[in-house]
């Protein structure tokens, strides 16, 4: 089996990746940080998204294994105290894994030009100076004009991050599907949406069509970019949203349940 590492910069971390390294070395797992099979994230969350956007290209070939070093986190697994574990797992490995689905993203611009982005987590866009106003289409059906601050577009795995800090629902993650939540919506007599999130299914298509074209924040997961208009260069017109065909896979020696995680991370333990 070919491993690799993939770690943050603090001081635990950068401990528990040299304990690994030499114990991956001593049971003769061999280390290949270009090709691996299995991608081994030191850190958190915001981690294991690095990681995932670094191999993004080797998604079908790739398990990841998430250690964490902080706080707990969705997608990590093993304590820093539990290489010894970890590593025997590795070593009776028989490629098991467990799989969540990923949101493809499109952003079309005005000279015609396409920019494709994938997300683990989630996709948003806010306009920073002003009310942001868009269309938004449902299967290339106009179903309601927005206006607000933006608009969060997360995966079932990440309906528990940015997207429930908006007001988004938490959803299945074995569920096949991805998520439309609201930013500070207007809703009055004047100006109105459906104000709740509204979850899709597998085979539905999210389009929104920008009315301005100043001032827009655009991201995917922690990748970000402002758009921002000159005379006589591009702009976003449009973003377009579906589930992937491509998914995460993480390798399941004890991947934890997912209502597990919600249970311990938002209502802790029962009195």
């Amino acid at each position: 089996m070919k491993v690799a590492i993939f770690n943050n910069e603090t001081n635990e971390s950068q401990r528990v990746t040299k304990l690994l390294r030499a114990e991956i070395d001593r049971v003769g797992l061999e280390y290949d940080a270009a090709h691996p099979e299995v991608v081994i994230t030191i850190g958190g969350d915001g981690t294991l998204l690095s990681a995932f956007h670094h191999y993004v290209d080797k998604l079908d070939q790739i398990r990841f294994v998430g250690i964490h070093t902080g706080h707990l986190g969705f997608y990590t697994d093993w304590r820093n105290f539990e290489i010894d574990d970890l590593v025997d797992s590795l070593v009776q490995d028989s490629g098991q894994s467990v799989s969540y689905p990923l949101l493809d993203m499109a952003a079309i611009y005005s000279d015609g030009t396409v920019d494709k982005y994938i997300a683990l987590n989630e996709a948003t866009i806010r306009n920073i100076i002003r009310t942001m106003v868009c269309d938004v289409y449902i299967n290339n059906q106009l179903f309601e004009n927005f206006r607000g601050d933006g608009l969060c577009i997360s995966t079932p795995t990440g309906s528990t991050a940015y997207n429930k800090s908006v007001g988004g629902a938490i959803m299945d993650p074995n569920s096949i599907g991805f998520q439309l939540a609201e930013m500070a919506s207007l809703n009055n007599r004047v100006f109105r949406t459906l104000g709740s999130p509204i979850i899709f299914g597998a085979q539905t298509k999210l389009m929104l069509r920008l009315r301005d074209v100043n001032d827009h924040v655009m991201t995917c997961d922690r990748e970000k970019l402002r758009l921002k208009v000159k005379k006589g260069s591009r702009y976003l017109m449009e973003l377009s949203f579906q589930v992937s065909q491509k998914k995460i896979y993480f390798a399941r020696y004890r991947h934890s349940n997912f209502w597990n995680r919600v249970k311990d991370s938002f209502i802790g333990g029962a009195k």
